[in-house]
């Protein structure tokens, strides 16, 4: 293969370039309505925090984004946006999940919880509680996932001790390294239902 001189590759790309500027443009409306009809959106029906809401949302949207940018619950978070923090659990069912890596039109027909759920009739939820009297929250990014995994727990083991809550709570990073106050938060809101002492009595774990 012959060189190819510094000269001949200058005015081979100014030719290019020039017949390039030469093409017609695309007209900025065709551009625009190729992208619109790229987005494929699909209605779906939510019951969030016992309230149904029916929006349409694109299909690549998470329900993280849902929540917040369709029904402006901002109180779930997007840390990682990568299913690691855990700072925007929400329920499902029942259950926790990471908002961020969890399609909105899986949850099409579920109950999602969210935290502006937890308060009640303007009185804050026991968890809630709890969290400020054991100065859990400190920059408070991460609280609101704590708090969805904690209730979590609390609805299928209301009594629970510290191991048990630190092993619900494993999926929920706290930049501020304060777990030994969310732990003992939880293990306190448990403390303070009715019913009879967890394990947390009878191991000598903080309460």
């Amino acid at each position: 293969m012959s060189d190819v001189s510094r000269r001949e590759f200058l005015e081979s790309t100014a030719a290019a370039v020039t017949a390039a500027a030469a093409l017609p443009a695309l007209p900025a409306e065709l551009g625009a309505s190729a992208q619109a009809a790229a987005v494929v959106r699909t209605p779906v029906t939510l019951t969030v925090n016992g309230r149904q809401h029916r929006v349409e949302i694109e299909d690549r949207s998470t329900l993280a984004e849902a929540i917040r940018d369709q029904l402006g619950l901002t109180g779930t978070k997007i840390g990682c946006d990568r299913g690691e923090c855990g700072a925007c659990t929400v329920l499902l069912d029942g259950s926790p999940i990471y908002a961020c890596s969890y399609l909105a039109v899986w949850a099409n027909g579920s109950r999602v919880e969210t935290v502006e759920g937890l308060a009640q009739r303007g009185g804050l939820h026991p968890l809630q509680k709890s969290f400020i009297e054991h100065d859990a929250p400190q920059c408070g990014f991460c609280t609101s996932g704590q708090l969805m995994s904690a209730k979590a727990l609390l609805a299928v083991n209301p009594h629970p001790s510290a191991d048990q809550v630190r092993s619900a709570l494993t999926g929920n990073l706290c930049r501020c390294s304060n777990y030994n106050h969310y732990v003992r938060a939880v293990v306190a809101a448990g403390a303070a239902t009715p019913g009879p002492p967890g394990p947390a009595a009878l191991t000598g774990e903080p309460r």
